[in-house]
């Protein structure tokens, strides 16, 4: 069958026409088209048909796409893997936090004796963003597979300002040094905040392995997902990672921090809400107990 393709927006290409099989679904007309107009690579392409998205591996039939008919092509721009954008936002903390902790004479203007709270901050914060590298090389699969290009300034700008220059600058000073006033903790407190850290960090890793198992790798299958933390909140691994924070702040006592984990929460919340949604409308048997985010509340 024979498909027109007309494009929307800046692209002000005259429409071109593409032979498929019956048979055919959205990737291989992207393809297709991707063959005709090589700038138009598929992640960069959104397809739709009479005002409705076209959904990758969706047959083209299910959208009563027949021989003859339009479909409009709005371009996305360049765009760059998700996998890739993860790595550039967890770098940043992972570079700023060492120049700070390390090079303090230099930032602070005075050479000073890190106290056992800034140790554990520091630890425990380079920890946090390794353990995210790591997953993301490892661990997660995406269902989307990029995004565009320039969104990746705006994504790392929450990681590389908020938790990396803002963060480090005021958790390490010289005004939470060893024997400063801002920095005494008792031995208790401070094992407290860590032990809280651990078991919200490996927690976390364990509702990321459960979400890796719900996808075979190359595909965009969507499961309910089981397993522990899911059976109270559609999204534990948000839940967990705001613990991870919360530990932090309680830790170091850093309104940096807290600012940072209350403009992240705020990001994940309306994550979790729209995942939230999504899991109900698809699955009827979605278990109706749940929360999105926190559990028993919200």
């Amino acid at each position: 069958m024979q498909i027109t393709i007309s494009f929307r927006g800046k692209s002000q290409k005259p429409p071109v026409t593409v032979d498929l099989p019956e048979d055919s679904t959205v990737d291989d007309l992207k393809k297709a088209i991707y063959k005709k107009v090589p700038k138009f690579y598929p992640d960069r392409q959104r397809l739709s048909f009479n005002e409705k998205t076209l959904q990758e591996g969706k047959p083209l039939k299910e959208y009563d796409i027949t021989n003859g008919e339009n479909v409009v092509l709005k371009d996305l721009g360049p765009q760059i893997s998700w996998k890739t954008v993860f790595l550039i936002e967890y770098l940043g903390p992972l570079l700023i936090h060492p120049i700070f902790y390390y090079f303090k004479s230099q930032i602070y203007g005075e050479n000073f004796e890190h106290s056992q709270m800034q140790k554990f901050a520091f630890y425990m914060i380079m920890t946090h963003f390794g353990k995210r590298e790591l997953e993301t090389l490892f661990v997660h699969r995406f269902s989307h597979g990029t995004m565009p290009f320039m969104n990746v300034f705006k994504n790392s700008f929450h990681y590389h300002a908020l938790s990396g220059i803002n963060l480090a600058y005021w958790v390490y000073g010289p005004w939470n040094a060893s024997g400063t006033l801002n920095s005494a903790r008792e031995e208790w407190y401070i094992w407290t905040c860590v032990a809280v850290f651990v078991y919200a960090q490996i927690s976390n890793f364990s509702t990321h392995i459960t979400l890796r198992n719900l996808r075979p790798p190359g595909t965009r299958v969507r499961k309910i997902p089981y397993g522990y933390g899911f059976e109270l909140v559609s999204c534990p691994n948000y839940f967990f990672e705001t613990v991870a924070w919360i530990s932090i702040c309680a830790l170091t006592n850093s309104l940096a921090a807290w600012f940072f984990i209350v403009v992240g929460f705020f990001q994940m919340y309306l994550w979790a809400i729209k995942k939230h949604k999504a899991y109900r409308k698809e699955f009827k048997d979605y278990p109706k107990n749940r929360r999105a985010i926190i559990p028993f509340l919200v």
